[in-house]
């Protein structure tokens, strides 16, 4: 691009200075040929006039005053009294010869002539000045181009590399600003284009993690239901049992696995619905009750009964089973859910006999990878995500020893909102 820039500016400064330089260089040498011309005659009017007012008695002609001042000229002087003719100088050759007559009305006659080589000479030494400044005016044009063409090509070069580095993954702002409108806009765009790209990809990272974490719960389940199974081959009843309950461990997980590309598309708010918390509840227990019994602990069930809340099953039921993995983690003893209606909220809490939570987590342990154990730190806050897309929350009510509460919106308030909206 930068030869290409060169060679049109090159080329545009030629052609000005041929457009410009050969109409001058005619008209220059126009004008010395008329102003030698004019000279010439100037001369020869002026001679006349001394040899009119000259008497050649007194004052004759002197020769020698004349060829000194007209230097280079050859003259032809006819005297009318006695037809005398005076020649100065040496003529020049008839090819090259300019010449000035004049003629008074006496009659006296005065012929100036020149060589035109002088004239030739002062012509070339005018084409010789506009050829220079031509040259000067390309070689100025040649230098711009140059600088132009750098500012230019390097901005380009850079956006270019910036845009490279974008499609290998590097998604990180430039922030270069090449005071050129045009290109800062083009830089502009690509810096907003790189926060874009960061941001999704921070998003399917997160995405990646989430899910991995999320669908580790009912895998761990599935396993052990599969172990169930084969501990009990030689007992029918218990191996159809158990086989049954794996299958509602892989449909938890073909569930687990839509709500997390739900949550991903940010859909989930259009599909919040009024939900059984009740039925959510004893699915939740049913699937966790082997794993407390492994670990010699139980899950109690008490509160209000019947309730039901704007929400969505899937994700309700991560947000409790994310709550009981917690509190068999980290918790000890019972582990007792407790429904209620209060505040105009549906509160579900689940809450355990452990040590609690420590003061210093109490504030940040629904953060991004804060954790007071082995745990990788996003279960909570997975867990509050999607609590807060069913238009709930999720909160540490008390944090020795731990309890959580999710609050819902009522069925009713949803209506009543509804009802009283057009009016």
């Amino acid at each position: 691009m930068r030869s290409r820039l060169l060679f049109s500016t090159l080329s545009v400064a030629v052609v000005a200075v041929l457009l410009l330089g050969i109409p001058l260089a005619v008209v220059m040498s126009r004008l010395v040929t008329d102003e030698t011309r004019d000279s010439l005659e100037r001369e020869a009017v002026r001679l006349l006039n001394e040899v009119e007012n000259s008497d050649p008695l007194d004052r004759p002609i002197d020769r020698d005053q004349i060829a000194r001042n007209n230097p280079g000229r050859y003259i032809e002087i006819d005297l009318v009294p006695g037809n005398q003719r005076i020649t100065i100088g040496t003529p020049p050759p008839a090819d090259s010869a300019m010449r000035s007559q004049v003629r008074s009305e006496s009659g006296t006659r005065v012929l100036i002539m020149m060589d035109a080589r002088e004239v030739t000479e002062q012509s070339t030494d005018a084409l010789v000045i506009i050829g220079v400044v031509g040259s000067m005016a390309i070689a100025v044009a040649v230098g711009l181009a140059i600088v132009q063409s750098r500012r230019l090509t390097l901005p380009l070069q850079d956006l270019a590399d910036i845009a490279d580095r974008l499609g290998s993954g590097d998604a990180r702002p430039s922030k270069h600003r090449y005071g050129i409108r045009e290109l800062d806009r083009v830089a502009e765009v690509l810096d907003r284009s790189a926060v874009r790209i960061s941001d999704l990809l921070a998003a399917e990272r997160e995405f990646a993690t989430d899910a991995s974490h999320q669908l580790r719960t009912p895998l761990t389940g599935l396993t052990i239901r599969l172990e169930e199974i084969v501990a009990s081959a030689d007992e029918p009843d218990v191996v159809r049992e158990e086989g049954a309950a794996a299958i509602v461990q892989a449909e938890r997980l073909t569930a687990v696995i839509d709500e997390l590309l739900s949550a991903a598309r940010r859909q989930r708010h259009s599909h919040a619905e009024p939900t059984d918390i009740d039925h959510v509840i004893e699915q939740q227990v049913k699937e966790w009750t082997p794993t407390f019994k492994h670990a010699k602990r139980r899950i109690q069930v008490q509160g209000q009964k019947g309730l039901h809340a704007l929400a969505t099953p899937g994700g309700l039921a991560q947000v409790i089973a994310t709550l009981l993995e917690n509190a068999l983690t980290h918790g000890d003893g019972t582990v007792t859910i407790t429904t209620a209606e209060r505040g105009g909220s549906v509160v579900i809490e689940v809450g355990d006999e452990g040590p609690g939570v420590p003061q210093d987590l109490a504030t940040r342990i629904f953060e991004r990878n804060v954790t007071g154990g082995k745990g990788t730190g996003l279960g909570l806050t997975l867990a509050r995500g999607l609590a807060a897309a069913d238009g709930g929350r999720l909160e540490l009510v008390r944090p020795k020893p731990a309890a959580f509460a999710i609050f819902l919106r009522p069925v009713e308030e949803s209506r009543t909102r509804v009802v009283a909206g057009p009016a």
